[in-house]
């Protein structure tokens, strides 16, 4: 039993092994295919533009109905004229 282990163990190592043997045309491969830094800096760039501007019309719309909202309450004065009636 102690041999067929070994013998098993064995093989295993040795199919792991052959697996394991980095072939440089699947990582050149793999670096052709992202990005660089520089493009990424920029769409995170422009990501972050696009959020603050979002942000500010969002600040704009709010201000702009808010001051729909606003009641233009008569003062005292116009409410004591009663000259009219």
């Amino acid at each position: 039993m102690k041999k067929l282990g070994f013998a098993l163990v064995g093989t295993a190592a040795l199919a792991l092994a052959a697996c394991g043997s980095g072939n440089q045309d699947q990582v050149n491969d793999v670096e052709l295919n992202q990005p660089s830094a520089d493009l990424l800096n920029e769409q995170a760039n422009q990501a972050a533009l696009d959020a603050a501007n979002t942000a500010a019309e969002a600040n704009q719309q709010a201000a702009d109905m808010n001051a729909a909202a606003t009641v233009n309450d008569p003062t005292d004065d116009e409410e004591q004229n009663v000259s009219g009636m």
